[in-house]
């Protein structure tokens, strides 16, 4: 789903239209079937014009919902169609014109009838009642919400203190709007990570935002995955980290942060082919986030394929020069590939980002890989590593001990972080560059303490799909028969699935499920293979020798010439006027 086009004279509400684009595509999400684009590489299209065959082959998709939005007064207008990817062919467009004050409604019912036409064009898919849910009964706190994260997501301290503004103004309508908690979360938290705000009272704001979330809706997907992260970076708690994340994807499997997360975490404990399964999710929705990428290349680094995971790193810092995470597995690759003077270059470099005690111990760990350990600074970074809250000195610390083989002062080192609850350790012992330690004895025991999961954490629910047993299918494949063949209703050129559903007295998902497990056809193609039919029999009677061919076709149910000629190509194999001919 592309971002919905601004086309109100008053720009402002601009933010509106990103908030309605974003509503869609978290609704569509929840329909398990369907795989559909994230945010993050949805709106990296915005306003930028590429060919339609260019956007589905970056994000790997077959669909492209867009659409437009206009405001005027309390009124509100909704454009939106969809477009096969492969032929540029729009296959259902509509228009809505609804009032404003039921923004949530008219979200609810533009989801679901986008999720209607997909399913009838795709295949079976499971749809809910109701896809979108209100955030609030306040429509002022909703667009004060909606102000609070198009500002958010600039990533500025400018546009983040704007943001703050706007969350509180929000809540200051309705103290139980959840999602503006966790937008003044995410903020004062972006503030105190990213340096822009002290980061100790930032971070002590960010938190009570959450409790106060907590409160309301424990079970919120954005919620945990900073609850999550709270629990790694802070508390040094892999087991709650696990836990929140896995409580933020059963909530809402498609969260791609947390699928990113989920990654991160069984990579780290050595779980590989876990960690691969959640990249290849998040890959699937998320394709073109950064994060995305980082992520995969930190899976191939810690599966020991460098030369894959250096190439990417190449990517994603191309790109931003400044991507930190990046940089420090760029100069480990650099140091496992024995390439020291340009690991060495690139950390003397540095005039921002990290902190002495990082440079020093970047320096160190060079030196003492190339053979050429320095006492000096080695000294000079145990003296840094005395405090307890240098964490980044305990974790270098670390790996220059493993590098140099003294394991039990690496062991030493190890045991600060049960004391001081450094994260950067959980980061370190796993390591590809602490490898020569899992040579030693004491490796499992201490792997079991440092990441501790239980084995339900990972366990994921599973459903049964099978919607009708064979009795009941085969009663209502017999119904279906009976009154496509005496009603016809195929000749009707706005027959949907859940009118036709209605029609034979059942669920729109057990007549999805019907079509396409014992017909093996998606709603489209069934009913698009009877007009065919109807038109083979209209054509070749002379009867109807003045009527146009495009005429039949509307006869038998078509209403679009282009529908109809390209479904009659593929199931017959010619051209309709060709087939005319040879009868």
């Amino acid at each position: 789903m592309l971002p919905f086009a601004n086309m109100s004279a008053d720009g402002e509400n601009e933010f509106f239209c990103d908030g309605i684009t974003e509503e869609i595509i978290n609704a569509l999400a929840k329909i398990q079937q369907l795989k559909v684009i994230s945010r993050t590489s949805s709106f990296y299209f915005k306003n930028h014009k590429a060919p339609i065959s260019e956007i589905g082959e970056q994000l790997n998709v077959s669909v492209i919902l867009e659409g437009s939005v206009r405001i005027h007064g309390n009124i509100l207008r909704i454009t939106a169609q969809l477009i096969n990817v492969e032929d540029d062919s729009h296959f259902w467009s509509e228009t809505w014109d609804r009032k404003t004050e039921n923004i949530f409604a008219i979200q609810d019912e533009i989801s679901l009838l986008i999720a209607d036409k997909l399913r009838e064009h795709v295949g079976h898919l499971d749809i809910s009642d109701h896809l979108v849910e209100p955030h609030t009964q306040n429509p002022s706190a909703y667009e004060h919400y909606l102000k609070g994260y198009f500002h958010f997501y600039k990533w500025n301290p400018e546009d983040t203190n704007i943001a703050i503004e706007e969350f509180e103004m929000a809540l200051a309508l309705d103290d139980k709007l959840v999602d503006a908690y966790v937008g003044l979360a995410d903020s004062y938290s972006f503030m105190a990570v990213a340096g822009f705000a002290p980061r100790e009272e930032a971070w002590m704001k960010a938190v009570h935002s959450m409790n106060i979330a907590r409160k309301l809706d424990p079970d919120h997907a954005g919620l945990n995955y900073m609850l999550g992260n709270q629990a790694f970076f802070t508390e040094a708690n892999y087991t709650g980290a696990m836990q929140y994340a896995q409580r933020a994807l059963t909530s809402k499997p498609t969260h791609p942060d947390s699928q990113r997360f989920m990654s991160f975490l069984c990579a780290l404990r050595g779980d590989m082919k876990k960690s691969y399964e959640h990249i290849l999710f998040v890959k699937s929705i998320d394709p073109l986030n950064q994060e995305t990428r980082f992520f995969e290349a930190y899976y191939y680094y810690k599966a020991g394929n460098f030369a894959k995971a250096s190439a990417m790193i190449q990517d994603l810092l191309r790109e931003n020069p400044k991507n930190l995470p990046a940089l420090i597995v760029n100069i480990y690759i650099l140091i496992i590939n024995q390439q020291y003077a340009e690991a060495k270059a690139i950390v003397e470099g540095l005039k921002e980002g990290m902190t002495p005690d990082e440079k020093l111990g970047l320096i160190c760990l060079i030196e003492v890989s190339n053979g050429t350990p320095n006492d000096e600074l080695i000294e000079k970074l145990e003296q840094s590593a005395e405090a307890p809250s240098a964490h980044h000195a305990h974790s270098y610390l670390f790996l220059v001990y493993v590098v140099l083989g003294r394991f039990d002062d690496a062991f030493k080192i190890l045991d600060k972080l049960f004391e001081v609850k450094s994260s950067v350790l959980l980061l370190s012992f796993s390591d590809p560059m602490a490898a020569r330690l899992q040579t030693d004895k004491r490796y499992a025991d201490y792997h079991k303490r440092i990441y501790p999961v239980k084995e339900a954490d990972d366990k994921q629910s599973t459903s049964n799909t099978t919607l009708l047993n064979a009795e009941k299918a085969a009663e209502f494949l017999a119904k279906l028969n009976d009154f496509i063949h005496s009603e016809k209703p195929y000749l009707n050129p706005s027959l949907s699935l859940r009118l036709l559903a209605d029609q034979i007295e059942i669920h729109p998902n057990q007549l999805s499920w019907l079509l396409n497990e014992h017909i093996g056809k998606n709603f489209n193609e069934y009913i698009n293979l009877l007009r065919i039919d109807h038109f083979k029999e209209l054509v070749i009677d002379p009867s109807n020798a003045h009527i146009s061919l495009i005429g039949l076709a509307y006869e038998s149910g078509f209403n679009s010439k282009t529908v109809f000629n390209t479904a009659f190509k593929k199931a017959v194999g010619m051209t309709p006027k060709e087939y005319q001919k040879s009868h």
